[in-house]
């Protein structure tokens, strides 16, 4: 395994993680409950957020910027929904 595969096996993990906590937060039958899944779920976003920069800066996770006519569209389909 080089470092790239291993470093998208760490991020998959770490959004399954997110997935999880934050799937226990809602189902949280008390606050102290709630409150220790959401400080866990901040905690992991934080972990994938440095996880995402790290692989965006090596060019491994490239991200695209979206054009104004897609924003458009995307905001026409879901303003009808409303």
């Amino acid at each position: 395994m080089n470092d790239q595969s291993i470093m998208e096996n760490i991020l998959l993990t770490t959004k399954g993680v997110c997935d999880l906590y934050m799937h226990g937060a809602i189902e949280s039958a008390t606050q102290n409950v709630q409150q220790t899944f959401d400080t866990a779920l901040n905690d992991s976003l934080c972990m994938q957020s440095d996880i995402y920069q790290k692989m965006s800066q090596k060019g491994w996770y490239p991200a695209q910027q979206a054009d104004q006519q897609q924003i458009n569209q995307v905001r026409q389909k879901y303003a009808g929904q409303r």
